[in-house]
C-alpha cells in the first residue's frame, strides 16, 4: 500500500541525465505551449479522460508548425499520421485519449479548429490524435469522453505547471502493472551559443520490467508485457521536419531505459514539433519561396540526448505522481484495482 503522497521523481533525490531542467520541469517550459485535461472518474466504471496540447496560442491551422512522427511498434491508432509524414507539419491541436474515443477526438478537434476566427472557409483538417487502451480500469465501451468533454480539454489548455498522474488521458492507464498516467519533464539545451528548451509529455500505458535510474524496481509480483505509450516533444529549437522526426525517434531511447518490453502488442508513438517562429509555416511562407533558418545536422545531437533524458523522466513522473485506482475491467466485466508505485521504496533507494 502506498503510504506517502504523490511526488515527482526528483523529490526522491533521483536525477537523470546531465542537462538542467526548465523552471517547471514540464513541457510548458517551452514558451507558448499549453496543456489541458478533462478527467472523468465517475461511479464504479468510468476512469478515463483526454489531454490536449496546443503548440502555440495562435491559429494553428493558419500558422502551422513543423513536426515529425516516429513509430517504434505500430499496434495502435494515431490519427493524422500520414499527413504528418507527408507534409512534415501539424495544423491542429493534439489530443490524447483512450482507444475507442479516437473518432470523437477528431470531431472535437474539428469543432474547436473550425470555430477559430480566420477559419470560416476551411473545408479540410488533419486532426492529430494519439491513444492508449485504458480498459483495465475503465468501461471503454461507453462513449466517454464525449466530444463536448474533449472540446472542454482543448478550451482548458494553458501554460504553467502541468498536472500529472491519474489525470486526463492517463486517468485509467497502467504501466508495468502499476498505475500509469500523464507525466512531463523538460531540459535546457546549450547549442552553439544558444540555449533551447525541450519538453516532453507522455501517456504511459505499457509493459516491461521497470527500471529506475538504471536500477530494477523489484516490488512487483508480476510484470506487464504489452501496452502502449504516446510521447509528445515540444522544442523552441528551429528544426526541420526531417530533424524533428529524428528527434522523435530518440525518445525511444528514454523509453528503453525504463525497461519497456517493446512487445508485439505495444503501440509506441513519438511526435515532435518546433514552436520556433522562424520555422513556423505561415500563409506567406507557404505561398512563396521562403528562407527558413534551421539547425544543421551537426548541431542537433545535444537535443537528441535531451529528448532521451526528458522522456525517461516524464515516464517516471507519470508513475510517481499516480495514485491507487479502483475501476472496472472491461475485458472481464469485473472490478479491478491497480496500485501505485511504492514511494516508500523509492525514498529508501
Amino acid at each position: 500500500m502506498t503510504d506517502t503522497p504523490p511526488a515527482r521523481l526528483r523529490d526522491f533525490g533521483i536525477s537523470l541525465g546531465r542537462f538542467q531542467t526548465g523552471p517547471l520541469n514540464a513541457m510548458t517550459d517551452v514558451e507558448g505551449v499549453a496543456v489541458g485535461h478533462v478527467t472523468l472518474i465517475e461511479g464504479d466504471r468510468t476512469r478515463t479522460g483526454a489531454t490536449a496540447i496546443l503548440p502555440h496560442a495562435g491559429n494553428l491551422f493558419q500558422d502551422k508548425v513543423p513536426a515529425g512522427l516516429a513509430v517504434l511498434n505500430g499496434f495502435g491508432k494515431f490519427a493524422g499520421a500520414t499527413q504528418i509524414n507527408e507534409l512534415g507539419e501539424i495544423e491542429t491541436p493534439i489530443l490524447l485519449t483512450n482507444t475507442l474515443a479516437v473518432g470523437r477526438a477528431i470531431e472535437a478537434i474539428n469543432r474547436f479548429t473550425l470555430s477559430r476566427t480566420g477559419n470560416e472557409r476551411v473545408v479540410s483538417l488533419n486532426a492529430v490524435v494519439g491513444e492508449t487502451n485504458d480498459s483495465r480500469l475503465n468501461d471503454i465501451r461507453a462513449a466517454r469522453p464525449s466530444v463536448e468533454e474533449m472540446v472542454a480539454a482543448l478550451e482548458a489548455a494553458k501554460g504553467g505547471a502541468v498536472v500529472e498522474g491519474c489525470v486526463g488521458a492517463g486517468t485509467g492507464t497502467v504501466a508495468f502493472g502499476l498505475k500509469g498516467g500523464i507525466g512531463t519533464s523538460s531540459r535546457l539545451v546549450p547549442v552553439d551559443g544558444e540555449t533551447y528548451r525541450l519538453g516532453v509529455l507522455v501517456q504511459s500505458n505499457y509493459g516491461g520490467r521497470l527500471t529506475i535510474a538504471g536500477r530494477p524496481y523489484d516490488q512487483l509480483l508480476e510484470h506487464d508485457r504489452d501496452g502502449s505509450i504516446v510521447i509528445v516533444v515540444a522544442t523552441d529549437a528551429p528544426l526541420s521536419s526531417r530533424n524533428l522526426t529524428r528527434l522523435a525517434e530518440r525518445c525511444f531511447g528514454g523509453l528503453a531505459r525504463t525497461g519497456a518490453a517493446l512487445s508485439n502488442g505495444s503501440g509506441d508513438y513519438a511526435l515532435a514539433f518546433s514552436t520556433a517562429e522562424v520555422v513556423r509555416r505561415t500563409p506567406a511562407r507557404r505561398a512563396a519561396l521562403a528562407a527558413t533558418p534551421t539547425l544543421p545536422n551537426d548541431l542537433v545531437s545535444p537535443l537528441f540526448e535531451a529528448a532521451i533524458e526528458a522522456t525517461e523522466e516524464a515516464i517516471l513522473n507519470s508513475l510517481t505522481m499516480a495514485t491507487n485506482m479502483t475501476g472496472f475491467n472491461a475485458a472481464n466485466g469485473k472490478p479491478a484495482t491497480i496500485r501505485a508505485i511504492s514511494r516508500t521504496a523509492l525514498a529508501g533507494r
